[in-house]
């Protein structure tokens, strides 16, 4: 049952923000409500990066009712200028009385300056209402911002004996339509998907968003230390979606990367020792591009090589309600493995939706022991 008070409010501010969830690049996703006299007067959601944040959005459209109004905010209200003015500074330009936040920003130039600022200027201010939601929904800001570092979501589908593809390859099609959606809907939601030289090899993908209404596509970075991509992939099509990095060795063949070049591939050489690209010295050079989020869907090697150097964040797994057996048949992770199972990698948080008859388990891997 609904009840009016500020956690209703905030519920309606956090769908707000939900419904942006992809849109707003390396900037967080952000809704605001604003309630006077039991009525709400203004709505907004932050909608791409350098236009207005959520609170002008809802103080525009509240208007002169603004003055003595509360709102509800999903996240603290910036203190500084950006490619936008601080949206601290308005809220107490438009006197508003109350100010509801569900969570600090993490932010360096923020934390708490906002908050601080508003409490200076006479308005009250309330925090942590349905804060651990909001976190939640940023956790890809909330990394990146702080560290420079892609948070990373690893998806991988399986039969229920881990398997990824049959012995002879075939993997079209190992979940139903339904878990497929959802997957384009993940690509939507993140800045860049990434996979493997092998697994294009294999499948031939095209790594693009398609749903039944437009999607936005992501960047597509494919791990390829030996520059094995092939001129023909249907990923390096013109019209087949967004940009193509192609991270690998330096010094990889330079006649193969003129090729790649060609077709409008852009070659990222990472420097590192031995035979495959550094994939934290990878993720690091995609962060500084100001990519803050990726999803990576790759094969079983590099799968396992991001989890063994802890360079996966969260992890969403889809079984379908098969077997397939075979000894020489892929598997979601492929690496040296642990002598001992109390040190596996174990997943926190973790939760199980259905699609279909697909189990999809999502969690959080805990790198602590």
């Amino acid at each position: 049952m609904d009840v009016l008070n500020d956690d209703y409010y905030m519920g309606l501010a956090l769908d707000l923000a939900r419904g942006t969830s992809g849109q707003t690049g390396i900037n967080p996703a952000v809704g605001c409500v604003i309630v006077k006299e039991g009525r709400i007067i203004g709505l907004g959601a932050h909608l791409r990066r350098g236009t207005a944040h959520a609170e002008v959005h809802a103080l525009n459209m509240a208007g002169a009712d603004a003055e003595g109004a509360t709102v509800y905010v999903t996240l603290e209200p910036c203190s500084h200028y950006g490619k936008t003015p601080p949206c601290a500074e308005k809220l107490v330009a438009e006197k508003v009385a109350r100010v509801v936040v569900a969570a600090s920003d993490p932010n360096p130039r923020v934390a708490g300056r906002g908050i601080d600022r508003l409490r200076e200027n006479g308005i009250e201010v309330v925090t942590g209402v349905r804060e651990s939601e909001a976190r939640d929904l940023n956790e890809a800001f909330n990394k990146y911002i702080v560290t420079g570092m892609p948070f990373v979501t690893l998806k991988t589908a399986s039969t229920l004996d881990g398997r990824i593809a049959s012995r002879t390859g075939d993997s079209k099609w190992i979940t139903n339509p339904h878990s497929r959606e959802y997957v384009h809907l993940l690509r939507h939601r993140h800045q860049a998907v990434m996979t493997g030289s092998g697994t294009v090899l294999a499948d031939d993908p095209e790594l693009t968003t398609r749903l039944s209404v437009p999607g936005l596509q992501p960047v597509r970075v494919i791990v390829d230390s030996a520059l094995r991509l092939p001129p023909e992939a249907r990923l390096l099509a013109a019209d087949s979606g967004g940009p193509v990095l192609v991270l690998t060795r330096a010094g990889a063949n330079p006649e193969r990367a003129k090729r790649l070049e060609a077709l409008g591939a852009e070659i990222i050489p990472i420097e590192g020792a031995g035979p495959q690209v550094d994939l934290t010295a990878g993720l690091k050079v995609l962060g500084e591009r100001e990519i803050g989020s990726i999803l990576l869907e790759g094969g079983g090697r590099l799968n396992g090589a991001m989890l063994e150097r802890r360079l996966i964040d969260k992890i969403v797994l889809f079984f379908a309600p098969k077997i397939i057996g075979g000894s020489d048949a892929p598997a979601s992770f492929a690496f040296d493995g642990f002598e001992r199972m109390d040190e596996a990698i174990r997943l926190t948080r973790t939760s199980v939706e259905l699609f279909g008859e697909d189990i999809c388990l999502t969690g959080y891997p805990d790198f602590r022991l």
